[in-house]
């Protein structure tokens, strides 16, 4: 089967090659001409050392060629900037084609989910649009260390099918039909990510991490919750399973760029000595725009965008923190 991955980043060319292993004819979109010649000449990407690309993958720049005959189109492109990058795919896809999204964000403006942004911009259905989510670090994707992943799509049936499309022994995708709660998960766990590399980044240890990862999860929960997710959801690996991936590997970028906040560069500095795109930056004020026009309180997020967007200095965020009225445990 055709399958065309659109977003020749590290998480797309990784996810490429599990397509590829998955026995599929894969064509790879690339904005830059000199990554798709790297793809198509030397079997490499740029934005993933060591990785050797199967002979399955072809690459391109061109959006019809990309999409040309695919039955299933995965979207692998930075959040903030997906509306502008896919608009040249409108009209473009095949009339009975799926579409998954590789994509962790909240859109800046709209604060829409992913799948949402898709469904507006390639004019498909809701019902042919899923997800795919989870504890899906690249790079141990790329070296072939065993992970599992999430694909989240209203119609039960359609998420299997996914599922059997990009299964390998190495790599082992779950169904889900919460949509809602395995994109916020995707998205919020960024924010908190941020927030525990700052905390690391100041010299704290591990109760600190253990904290945030903990309540960090249960500000997620209370936001899908009042979205309409299913609780079961924030258990499983695409809530605390990615969360934990995401806030304590040196591997994530997210926590790298947090880290180096905490470690005292300002923003500008730290995004620019973080390789590929930090989700959580920008996603983080959508994340919080939602929460409060839900009526949601989220203390982590609220205290990373004081201490990324609105000037307030990263040793504050602790106090930003434990200042809060005591109450309970849990969500």
């Amino acid at each position: 089967m055709k399958v065309a991955v659109l977003g020749a980043g590290s998480w797309g060319t990784t996810f490429s090659a599990v397509l590829a292993e998955a026995g599929n004819d894969v064509v790879l979109w690339a904005r830059r001409a000199e990554v798709a010649e790297a793809v198509n000449t030397t079997r490499t990407s740029p934005y993933v050392d060591g990785l050797v690309l199967p002979e399955a993958i072809r690459a391109t720049t061109d959006p019809r060629d990309a999409v040309r005959g695919a039955a299933l189109v995965a979207v692998a492109v930075p959040a903030q900037s997906a509306r502008r990058t896919l608009a040249p795919f409108a009209g473009l896809l095949e009339p009975d084609a799926v579409v998954l999204s590789l994509m962790k964000g909240v859109e800046l403006a709209t604060d829409q989910r992913m799948s949402q942004v898709l469904v507006e911009v390639l004019g498909v259905p809701t019902e042919k649009v899923a997800v795919l989510s989870g504890p899906n670090l690249a790079r141990e994707i790329a070296e072939h260390q065993p992970a599992a992943t999430v694909v989240a799509a209203a119609d039960e049936e359609l998420a299997r099918w996914i599922t059997e499309v990009c299964a390998t022994v190495w790599f082992r995708p779950y169904t889900n039909t919460d949509l809602i709660g395995v994109e916020l998960c995707g998205a919020a766990k960024n924010v908190i990510a941020i927030g525990i590399g700052a905390a690391q980044g100041l010299g704290y240890g591990d109760n600190t991490t253990a904290t945030l990862i903990t309540r960090g999860l249960a500000e997620i929960t209370r936001l899908g919750l009042a979205l309409g997710a299913d609780a079961e959801t924030f258990a499983g690996l695409a809530g605390i399973g990615d969360l934990f991936a995401t806030c304590d590997s040196p591997l994530s970028r997210n926590h790298q760029l947090g880290r180096r906040i905490g470690e005292g560069m300002d923003l500008a500095a730290a995004l620019e000595a973080t390789p590929g795109t930090a989700e959580g930056v920008k996603t983080a004020l959508s994340v919080l725009d939602l929460a409060r026009r839900s009526g949601v309180d989220m203390p982590i997020t609220a205290a990373v965008v004081a201490v990324l967007h609105e000037g307030r200095p990263v040793e504050e965020m602790g106090q930003l923190l434990l200042a809060r009225p005591h109450k309970a445990d849990g969500v």
